[in-house]
């Protein structure tokens, strides 16, 4: 038998549940958990009156992904809400250093680059 790349690995943090509960405990950034309360609460209107839980399905997938980056490292989704607080005040953003974790702007730079 060998590892697949999604077996469980010793001393990782285990992913959430798929499921409202558990994502909504994997929310560690206050920022995470008001968004998916009023997220939630609007989903579940829109299901009430539509009948169709698709809504609800797309609800559940997006933000268990948001649950396993919470969990995965909640300092980077800290420092992602800070980064976004600042550009709707208005500031400037420092972009990444190249041996840094992915940034769309340092990708969007070295796309510039190419096109030249």
């Amino acid at each position: 038998m060998t590892a697949q790349p999604h077996d469980f690995v010793l001393g990782e943090t285990p992913l959430p549940e798929k499921n409202l509960r558990a994502i909504r405990a994997a929310l560690v950034i206050p920022q995470d958990r008001e968004a998916f309360d009023a997220g939630l609460k609007a989903v579940l209107d829109e299901v009430r009156v539509s009948l169709d839980l698709s809504a609800l399905n797309t609800f559940v997938h997006r933000w268990w992904i948001s649950a396993c980056d919470s969990v995965r490292d909640p300092e980077g989704r800290r420092q992602m809400h800070n980064r976004a607080e600042q550009v709707l005040a208005g500031g400037s953003v420092q972009r990444a250093s190249r041996g840094a974790r992915f940034s769309p702007l340092a990708e969007e730079d070295s796309h510039e680059k190419f096109q030249q």
